[in-house]
């Protein structure tokens, strides 16, 4: 165990203490006191990738999650600061030339525009088929795939306390408007929610609603309590790194009696409320200040529950997942998911194939008792649905993938197993093909078809 967590497991919990928030960008990369540690080299690559990834930490995630004494391999120092490989070798060289000429402004966000236009910036139809219509007129800062969830992106909350590099939203944060989902009309919004009874979930998302002011989020949760038509709409869901990347917003930030007071009512009114909480490695839950943030937020009444994707460089080891969803039992939060490394941004650099992928599951699951393995995975968010890796067997002398929905566009399609050919090398659903001689799998026409009408 690190000197770090030692230090964490001696500290008393009633030394908690408010702290400012101060944040670190790619302009501000320079100024992190602990990179005047590593070489010229590597600050040098830091600010390549910076240039084309977006970039940002905070103190706490600097000076309490990573343990310095093991750089590059520290998990959280991999999960929150650019690395040389997360953009393919050209790529990187195309940028790191302009850098060492001293090239403009405007020549570096040409090319960092060309480079991320590159990288699959909203994969699996985010804007060509989730986007919800009224009157044929886009209902802005929504996403509507499937049937009884509806997606609402707070224009207010389209960042985050720190972010993560493998981040699938990453295009939220580079300043493009043309790739921003993102709306304040709350009238808007719930006015298509009363319009659309069998939606169920409400699922708040970002970025992270948490960097919002209480007052900001209470005035879109505020009418599910207040307004009958609205009453379909029973389980609200919020998703945030919040838990890891700034615990204080529920602890000792100005507003945080006032966020906590919002939840509990919201639960009082016979919402179910989940905090989707993202976590990628167990060092995460160990601090105090992230402890004592579980424990408020369990006191309202919500329940917590995890998610995250598998990782290259970052928890692609059995052993992490056992201890992260043991320590998360432990605690009282909920194992919801473990998903596969989605095909956008930095991808190669993260993503594990998915025969490795699903033995990695296996042996993680066999490591922890029943209340651990609420965790579904490993999970594909693709264009047709969520699809699951269920294993691997041989029929009929064949070796296949067994693969299932746990959700999809047409909810017939949901929990009907189908098999891929075994691929040691495949990393996503497109990289597989049929087995057992079958040209196309079940749903491809119909997924086809919902391509060409944009449905």
């Amino acid at each position: 165990m690190s000197s770090v967590l030692k230090f964490y497991s001696d500290t008393d919990l009633g030394a908690i203490e408010a702290r400012p928030f101060k944040v670190f960008n790619e302009r501000s990369l320079e100024k992190i006191p602990q990179l005047a540690k590593l070489s010229e080299a590597q600050r040098f690559e830091m600010k390549v990738v910076a240039s084309v990834l977006p970039f940002r930490v905070n103190e706490y995630v600097i000076n309490e999650l990573i343990d310095w004494s093991n750089i590059p391999a520290d998990p959280i120092f991999q999960l929150t600061f650019p690395q040389k490989g997360m953009l393919a070798p050209e790529s990187y060289e195309r940028m790191a030339e302009l850098h060492r000429r001293g090239a403009d402004k405007a020549h570096i966000s040409a090319l960092a525009k060309e480079l991320r236009d590159g990288l699959n910036p909203h994969p699996a139809g985010q804007l060509e088929m989730n986007l919800p219509r009224v009157n044929g007129e886009v209902v802005e800062g929504l996403q509507h795939k499937y049937r009884e969830t509806v997606l609402f992106f707070p224009s207010q909350g389209q960042t985050c306390h720190s972010y993560c590099t493998f981040c699938f939203r990453w295009a939220q944060f580079v300043g493009d408007k043309d790739l921003r989902i993102a709306s304040n009309q709350k009238d808007q919004v719930l006015g298509y929610l009363r319009e659309h009874p069998q939606v169920t979930d409400l699922l708040v998302t970002g970025g992270d609603p948490m960097v919002m002011k209480t007052k900001n989020l209470a005035q879109y949760l505020e009418p599910l309590m207040e307004d009958d038509s609205l009453a379909h709409v029973q389980t609200v869901r919020i998703g945030t790194k919040a838990l890891t990347f700034w615990p204080y917003r529920f602890v000792t930030d100005n507003d945080a009696d006032e966020l906590l007071d919002l939840l509990t009512r919201l639960v009082k009114s016979g919402r179910q409320v989940a905090i989707m909480a993202h976590y990628n490695h167990w060092r995460e839950l160990e601090t105090p200040i992230a402890r004592e943030a579980i424990r408020r937020l369990r006191e309202t009444g919500v329940e917590i529950r995890s998610q995250g994707p598998l990782l290259a460089h970052i928890n692609d080891d059995p052993a992490v997942w056992a201890r992260l969803w043991k320590t998360q039992v432990q605690l009282g939060i909920i194992p919801y998911y473990m998903f596969v490394e989605r095909d956008t941004g930095a991808r190669h650099y993260f993503e594990v194939p998915l025969a490795r992928a699903a033995n990695i599951y296996r042996e993680a699951m066999k490591q922890v008792s029943g209340l651990g393995r609420t965790a579904r995975g490993p999970s594909m968010s693709a264009g047709p649905g969520k699809v699951e890796i269920q294993g691997v067997a041989e029929i009929q002398g064949e070796k296949v993938f067994v693969l299932r929905f746990i959700q999809a566009r047409n909810p017939d399609w949901v929990q009907r197993p189908f098999f891929a050919k075994y691929d040691e090398q495949a990393t996503w659903l497109n990289h597989l093909k049929p087995a057992f001689g079958e040209e196309k799998f079940f749903f491809e026409d119909e997924y086809e078809a919902m391509q060409a009408g944009n449905g």
